[in-house]
């Protein structure tokens, strides 16, 4: 137990941080080491450096942001954390459910600088861990490659594909963790560690789905990629009304697909949606979907079916304006999960439990295919069996009632269902209220995670509320 734990524990500081912190000089000495720059409270820049994806966030007030533009710039900041007893958080695409990224008191360390996406001759892409997912996408089209991840552009690599990384291909190809070969980590120690299957090979498993920010900072990744091909696109839309009917045909249905069909629903109280796509003839698709319309006894209000390009299929499930040089506007609304295990035994009731508060949102991702063909302990992603997840999203402006108001109707729909759904989350979508949290995120790898935490942090430089090198009650720190 080191000095800002004791006091976090006795109540002597606040949440926030340390009293104090270390003096000027000791960060001029920070500063004088790095390439990149150090933003501290009352620089020019440190407004908006701070800043992540989530406005509700805006009032934390990190001890300095540091923009790293090389591997040695992150060393430096690790070190000083650990040094002077600082909460230190990873930012990457800053999209953290919870704010763990923007952390009070401490050193946010920015890897936006990272984004570099070469590809190899043999199809392998390195992406530095500040990429995000939709410059990623357009490197790898012109190369004529694609990696499975999610489709929001938006959206960093690292959180991604430290947590799983699920998409629209993954049915398919399965996570992006799946297809990850290796990744340089800078670790509790300052020191710098390229791992894969042959060098650290427990580190490298913990990395692939066992979260952001529990073992160090990951500046840079290697990947499989896979050859891009065109895409067969659907989006249907049900009337309202037939939510119920909609998700007791597709929980049967989605199951029995061949793996080149990914599905996604889209269920609140006014709507009833599916989109998804499949990776084959369009004819082949519609004949699929007019079983699945069969089944659900109502023609569709709207459809829309088509064969595109990858870029263009990711971009109908983005309602982000991805153009260059657009603005990105960040928002207000917060998340949770659960994970479908077995066909539900009363459909309409877990339907009731999703639409009864209007404020709540419901998007379901399928599962199944080439995700359950990886043992359940091969890598930290627990869910490999589940048929699908489900996320939970509410507004969390003023106008929606606040943060807390939103969280309080999330955990309303989110420990309304049934034993189909049990202690499970999806740790990319982290609520900081998750009852049970450790099981819901990682079940029955949590014991290895923990221990390879404990050996790569003994001393809990990354812990922060929900993570894994820590006692999650001791310590307020940051994640990526």
């Amino acid at each position: 137990m080191n000095r800002r734990t004791f006091l976090r524990i006795s109540g002597a500081v606040p949440v926030a941080g340390l009293a104090g912190g270390p003096p000027g000089d000791e960060w001029e000495r920070l500063r004088r080491k790095l390439a990149g720059p150090l933003f501290r409270p009352g620089d020019p820049g440190y407004p908006e450096a701070k800043q992540g994806y989530f406005t509700m966030y805006d009032h934390r007030m990190p001890a300095a942001v540091v923009g790293a533009t090389r591997v040695e710039d992150v060393q430096a900041a690790v070190a000083f954390a650990a040094r002077h007893d600082l909460p230190i958080a990873a930012r990457s695409g800053g999209h953290s459910y919870p704010g763990y990224s923007t952390v009070d008191a401490g050193i946010v360390v920015d890897l936006s600088r990272f984004s570099g996406v070469a590809v190899r001759p043999d199809g392998r892409a390195v992406i530095g861990a500040g990429a995000l997912l939709g410059p990623i996408a357009t490197t790898l089209a012109a190369a004529g490659r694609v990696l499975p991840a999610g489709s929001c552009d938006t959206v960093g690599i690292a959180g991604l594909a430290l947590g799983g990384g699920v998409g629209v291909l993954d049915r398919k190809y399965g996570l992006t963790c799946d297809h990850l070969e290796a990744a340089r980590i800078v670790t509790a120690d300052a020191r710098v560690r390229t791992v894969s299957a042959a060098a650290e090979p427990d580190l490298f498993w913990a990395l692939r789905g066992g979260g952001g920010g529990n073992f160090g900072i990951v500046t840079g990744f290697t990947f499989a990629t896979v050859p891009i091909a065109d895409v067969a696109t659907f989006d249907l839309h049900f009337p309202v009304g037939t939510q119920a009917a909609l998700f007791a045909a597709w929980q049967e249905w989605q199951p029995a697909m061949p793996d080149e069909l990914w599905s996604g629903m889209g269920l609140g109280d006014d709507h009833a949606n599916l989109g998804g796509t499949f990776l084959g003839p369009e004819s082949r698709m519609n004949e699929l979907l007019d079983d699945l319309i069969r089944r659900v006894g109502t023609p569709p209000a709207e459809q829309r079916r088509r064969v595109t390009d990858h870029l263009s299929a990711m971009g109908s499930f983005d309602d982000r304006d991805s153009r260059p040089g657009a603005v990105v506007n960040r928002a207000a609304y917060v998340g949770t999960s659960r994970m479908l295990t077995r066909p539900a035994e009363d459909p309409a009731a877990v339907v009731d439990v999703l639409i009864r508060d209007p404020g709540v949102d419901t998007i379901i991702d399928s599962g199944g295919g080439a995700i359950a063909r990886v043992g359940v302990r091969e890598t930290p992603f627990p869910h490999r069996k589940a048929l699908a997840s489900f996320q939970f999203l509410h507004g969390a402006e003023p106008a929606d009632g606040g943060e807390a108001e939103a969280r309080r109707s999330l955990a309303l729909v989110r420990d309304g269902l049934g034993p189909e759904f049990g202690t499970t989350g999806y740790v990319n979508y982290l609520d900081p209220e998750m009852p049970d949290w450790p099981v819901a995120y990682y079940g029955v790898n949590l014991p290895r995670l923990r221990a390879v935490a404990r050996r790569y942090d003994p001393r809990g430089i990354f812990a922060f509320p929900q993570g894994l090198s820590a006692p999650h009650s001791t310590v307020h720190k940051g994640s990526s």
